[in-house]
């Protein structure tokens, strides 16, 4: 299990831009394939992105590919969500997730940070 701590959420206008960090303990960040998730008020935990080891694959929800973008800096252990052309309906909790394989098995998860979108 890795710790991780995501930060960057906060109020922005739709149509704006946000950029989320999930910093990542240990020394073994690159071990793990790393997604994105949120989840709104009243609704059901969303995938949103995730990222392979190396940072080669990119995977997107259908709600968001071509708005948002994954990246991670496996030197500085940190995952990234930059989000454009933000929407209302994007508000909720993101938070970022830790797996060991490709097929979605995190074990691992942030404390969550708030990103509220207004119309």
């Amino acid at each position: 299990q890795v710790q991780l701590v995501e930060s960057g959420g906060g109020l922005v206008q739709a149509g704006g831009s946000l950029r989320l960090s999930c910093a990542a303990s240990g020394r073994t960040f690159s071990s793990y394939v790393m997604g994105w998730f949120r989840q709104a008020p009243g609704k059901e935990r969303e995938f949103v992105a995730a990222i392979s080891w190396s940072g080669d694959t990119r995977v997107y929800g259908d709600s968001v590919k071509g708005r948002f973008t994954i990246s991670r800096d496996n030197g500085k252990n940190t995952l990234y969500l930059q989000m454009n052309s933000l929407k209302p309906e994007d508000t909720g909790v993101y938070y970022c997730a830790a797996s060991s394989t490709w097929k979605g098995d995190y074990d691992s998860w942030g404390q969550g940070t708030q990103v509220t979108v207004s119309a």
